[in-house]
């Protein structure tokens, strides 16, 4: 029994001390960041893969290992996740989906998220096709091929909340048609990923897959027709009161967010999703979602992001690429994931009658692929299927173009008739 509880706290010590540290480093990240006219998001994911082997891990292995293991730890894994969750919660209810009700809008979105998926998939999996015999000789080629065009092809929903929150673009036309196109472009990027994953474990059929689509649209059609009129009957019955949510509201508002996560869960393409869902629901009550985001969205932010920023570090090492034809690979993929998403983003929202300096905005947009991007990335690794040099460059990939993202923002945000806000000008 006692060494039970000296175990206990060995394991709470330990994830408090890794706490501390990934939170306090988050901070120093997202305030140097701002400092050099980047998003703050930006600073956490460099500062969280800096906690990892590519630098902390590298320069004092014995420390990390001390502080981090050789793994992250269960504790800090399910933290990671519940933080993502309640993120998504945060950047469903934040935007202002009245926008697609315009035809213009509607189209652009459906237009956009075919664009970005459809261009960089196919260039991912030409670039895995030609570079396969040099990475991958042992590892199935379609399978391979396949996955490098998944991770090309996806967008971030999370980090892209986070930044057109940043740039004040979360209840413009823009803002929502780009979150609204790259939430699309996920969950198809995840049904994607599930089925390249039973195509390599040699156990992909039709039916499971059209069991999945089944599944997600019963659960849309549930979400909408019956459990929105639920929660416009639990906002009335608990209303907000002096801008504070009341205890009951609160209870039942984690409840019904985990309950979807379980639900998206289920059907394969991940709890946050279903986090995602839920805030949509509630994206309705401004009262609501103003005093949601000042009681608990600033400690989501300050806590639970930076845990899952540091949980993808711990796992990526960008140190790998030691040959000049390793970083000539890195680079054509780099190519191929910037023009394949800018580009065809840029065709499509100019079909949708959007101006040239919006179909720009919504192009850089939706080349922000962040650590979604990396949870993409380890699924592969974790099955066999990316090699370690390869995995390295579609991480440096991921981490450029989201740090692309401010910098571009800023040069054409103008050039579009939005004004810059002062926080994130350089």
């Amino acid at each position: 029994m006692h060494s039970s509880v000296h175990a206990t706290e060995n394991l709470l010590f330990l994830t408090l001390l890794q706490l501390i540290v990934m939170v306090l480093a988050a901070r120093l990240g997202n305030n140097l960041a701002r400092r050099f006219g980047q998003p703050g998001a930006v600073g956490e994911i460099v500062a969280g893969l800096m906690l990892g082997p590519s630098l902390f891990g590298h320069f004092m292995p014995e420390a990390s290992l001390f502080l981090f293991g050789a793994k992250a730890s269960t504790p800090i894994t399910i933290i990671s996740q519940i933080g993502l969750v309640l993120l998504m919660f945060q950047i469903g209810m934040d935007f202002e989906f009245g926008h697609l009700s315009q035809r213009r809008n509607r189209h652009g979105s459906l237009g956009i998220t075919v664009a970005s998926i459809s261009v960089p998939f196919a260039l991912g999996f030409a670039l895995g096709q030609l570079s396969a015999p040099v990475f991958a000789p042992h590892v199935d080629s379609i399978a391979y091929s396949l996955f490098c065009g998944v991770g090309l092809a996806i967008t971030a929903v999370p980090i892209l909340g986070r930044i057109l929150k940043e740039y004040e673009l979360t209840r413009t036309e823009i803002g929502v048609v780009a979150i609204s196109a790259a939430a699309l472009n996920d969950v198809v990027g995840w049904i994607l990923l599930a089925g390249i994953s039973a195509y390599a474990a040699a156990k992909f059929s039709l039916d499971a897959m059209a069991l999945q689509i089944g599944g997600i649209l019963l659960l849309a059609a549930f979400a909408w027709f019956g459990l929105r009129r639920a929660i416009h009957w639990l906002l009335a019955k608990y209303p907000v009161l002096g801008g504070e949510v009341p205890p009951n509201l609160m209870t039942l508002v984690i409840a019904i967010t985990f309950s979807m996560a379980i639900c998206t869960y289920q059907l394969g393409i991940f709890a946050i999703f279903g986090g995602f869902l839920a805030g949509l629901l509630f994206h309705h009550d401004h009262a609501f979602v103003e005093a949601w985001r000042r009681q608990v969205g600033r400690f989501v932010l300050v806590f639970f992001l930076p845990v899952f920023f540091t949980y993808t570090g711990l796992r990526t090492n960008i140190l790998g690429l030691t040959t000049m034809a390793d970083w000539g690979w890195a680079l054509a993929f780099l190519g191929a994931a910037v023009f394949g998403k800018i580009l065809p983003v840029f065709a499509a929202a100019k079909l949708a009658r959007f101006s040239t300096g919006e179909s720009a905005v919504l192009g850089a947009l939706m080349n922000t692929r962040a650590l979604m991007e990396l949870i993409v990335l380890n699924i592969g690794y974790d099955l066999g299927l990316l090699p370690q040099n390869v995995f390295t460059m579609l991480v440096i990939m991921a981490v450029v173009t989201t740090i692309m993202t401010g910098p571009l923002l800023r040069l054409l945000l103008p050039r579009a008739g939005y004004a810059v806000p002062q926080g994130v000008e350089a």
